[in-house]
């Protein structure tokens, strides 16, 4: 009995792999000290390859599926090994599992800035980073190109290098795609089509592809942004003049700032007043109408200087400006601002016609209406 237990655990006769590590692509099936038997069963799980390597060369590879060792399903390492049909005997091989499924979430990122040329802004430096998912397309050639003789690959031993080809490729795609840095968050989805694209090539040459490719950030640098959050904040202020205006009656509204500035807006009065009785007398220090006993003559302050409106156009969708009154005009002289054009204004109750603005009106007074209809 104790020799008939040390035959049978000379031979192996089932062979199959489980993996509850989540990251191990490669997994070499232990058989130190042990020979594969003729017929034995070989149990290849979805999501998985097995690879028969016959004295450093490549043999073998099965699907998932339940195998019977022979020659009929081994035909390349029957070959090797020169075997008939009349084969029995037990053989050595190395088998390596390989995982095919997608490793998910997987991390990618620029570790410096990216220098590329945007239209709008000049060179900027860029930043991006996002996610990614990994699988094994080619069992053989991942096994040649990439694993060799390792017993256990995990994919921490390759990320690094995903992660380079990715970071490379990205900054070629950006710097080609030609797309302002302002419009990026609105295009992150087709850029990530196109990176993915871009690398497929490259990663094939390893058995691999990406299944899948994000772009979750691209970002300025932090002095960037803070001048483009202050241009932003003009933009949302509108009209400077009536901005300043809210300021100060937002001001005067404080506890303890309204006496102060209602006093200093008398004083400013005050003081033009006397300036200006200053001019009107004359060498005496006394107005010319006072000396010759006329009775002084009312004088009314010019009114103050109309406020300069900036508009906003409509046009398929978004919103362009703001434009001054004067570019406006050239803009309907060109063509590019019709009557039918959208405008708003600050203080404006929605978008009109810049037909229906009066102020806007006469920019197409130099222009004739379009015919009326043809009779008949």
């Amino acid at each position: 009995m104790p020799i008939f237990d040390f035959l049978s655990g000379q031979f192996i006769d089932v062979i199959h792999w489980t993996d509850d590590t989540r990251d191990t692509m490669v997994w070499r099936f232990e058989r130190e000290g042990h020979e594969i038997k003729y017929g034995a069963k070989l149990t290849v799980r979805e999501g998985q390859a097995a690879v028969f390597v016959h004295e450093g060369q490549l043999a073998d590879v099965f699907t998932p599926g339940l195998y019977m060792l022979e020659t009929n399903n081994m035909p390349i390492l029957t070959s090797l090994q020169h075997w008939d049909h009349g084969f029995r005997s037990p053989f050595k091989s190395e088998i390596y599992y390989v995982n095919t499924t997608r490793f998910q979430d997987l991390k990618w990122g620029t570790k410096n800035p990216i220098i590329c040329r945007d239209p709008e802004f000049g060179p900027v430096r860029l930043r991006a980073f996002g996610t990614y998912s990994v699988r094994v397309i080619d069992p053989a050639k991942f096994l040649i190109e990439i694993v060799g003789t390792d017993g256990e690959f995990t994919m921490d031993e390759i990320s690094f290098q995903i992660r380079n080809i990715i970071v490379q490729e990205f900054s070629r795609t950006i710097a080609r795609s030609a797309i302002p840095v302002l419009d990026m968050a609105a295009n992150t989805r087709e850029l990530g089509k196109l990176l993915a694209k871009e690398i497929a090539p490259m990663l094939a040459e390893y058995g691999l592809e990406l299944p899948e490719l994000y772009i979750e950030n691209i970002s300025l640098p932090p002095a960037v942004e803070e001048v483009l959050d202050k241009r932003s904040s003009m933009g949302v202020i509108g009209n400077l003049n009536q901005y300043m205006q809210f300021q100060a009656a937002e001001a005067m509204g404080k506890e303890g700032a309204g006496a102060a500035a209602i006093q200093a807006g008398l004083g400013a009065g005050l003081g033009m007043q006397i300036g200006q009785a200053a001019a009107q007398a004359g060498p005496w220090g006394a107005a010319p109408q006072q000396a010759q006993g006329a009775a002084p003559a009312a004088r009314q302050m010019p009114p103050p200087p109309p406020v300069e409106h900036v508009w906003h156009v409509a046009e398929n969708g978004e919103t362009r400006g703001p434009f001054s009154k004067a570019a406006l005009g050239r803009m309907a002289s060109e063509g590019s601002l019709t009557r039918e054009s959208y405008v708003w204004t600050a203080g404006q109750d929605g978008w009109k016609k810049a037909e229906d603005v009066m102020e806007l009106a006469q920019l197409f007074t130099v222009m004739p209406p379009p015919p009326p209809p043809s009779a008949g």
